[in-house]
């Protein structure tokens, strides 16, 4: 049985994310920054009866040394971890008033948790001493590849905030050097990049998005998890350095 650790259990991809693994037969130790979520998570997945498949961990990934906090509350199971999937979101970050631009607070803390906490987590883990890790999955999104179309959005303020998608592009940039750095290491390092995901926008948002997309629609939240199933297999154990994009063909045109 393989242990997959996943920040950022407690979001909509998240919760697909675990549920995809856990349907696989994996065990999956998901983050989160409060009890609260981490029990409605496990509440969210009873019914499928994975008993101590499923654990949760409380942090706070923006805190100083976060990573060697999360290792050392992990204990031997750190040693066990095959892969790492790189997802946490602070939406308080991307929390903006109006037209107004960004704090260099909101800047920082958007990098260090999209950029600086993914490099520290894998990077420690790789070097976990007799440690298993063969994975490394970080989650972009279109917005680190295309800028935000300004059509699709009915208000200006509605698009994605500015330093949401340049800490995403870093991200992809990271996902490059560690593929290279942790190469011999036989340690495999990847990005997906989602495009628009249904569920929390309403029927026009969905039809402009549409009609900008070659696919004509939002992906669906069933679509979430096979990618990075795929860069978890086997068949991918030579795909590094790589960027899936998962958009319907959003960022073609």
């Amino acid at each position: 049985m393989r242990t997959i650790l996943l920040t950022g259990g407690s979001g909509k991809i998240g919760r697909k994310l675990i549920e995809g693994f856990l349907k696989n037969g994996d065990r999956v130790i998901f983050t989160t920054r409060s009890r609260g979520s981490a029990d409605e998570i496990l509440h969210h997945f009873e019914p499928m009866k994975v008993g101590d498949r499923l654990q949760p961990v409380t942090i706070d990934l923006c805190v100083p040394d976060a990573a060697s906090k999360l290792i050392g509350d992990l204990g031997d199971k750190a040693a066990e971890i095959f892969g790492v999937i790189n997802n946490a979101r602070d939406q308080a970050n991307l929390a903006l008033q109006g037209k107004g631009a960004p704090t260099q607070a909101q800047w920082l803390n958007e990098f260090n948790l999209a950029v600086i906490a993914a490099h520290d987590l894998g990077w420690q883990l790789a070097n976990v001493p007799n440690g298993k890790l063969r994975r490394i999955i970080n989650i972009s999104s279109i917005y680190g590849i295309v800028a935000t179309n300004a059509a699709l959005y009915e208000k200006e303020e509605q698009r994605a905030p500015i330093h949401y998608g340049v800490a995403k592009a870093a991200l992809l940039h990271l996902t490059k050097e560690m593929a290279v750095r942790l190469a011999k290491q036989q340690i495999a390092v990847n990005a997906v990049s989602y495009g628009g995901v249904e569920g929390r926008v309403d029927e026009g948002f969905k039809a402009r998005y549409g009609a900008l997309c070659p696919m004509g629609r939002m992906l669906r939240e069933d679509e979430v998890a096979g990618s990075i199933l795929f860069l978890m297999s086997e068949g991918a154990e030579s795909v590094t350095g790589q960027n899936i994009v998962v958009d319907g063909g959003w960022s073609v045109w």
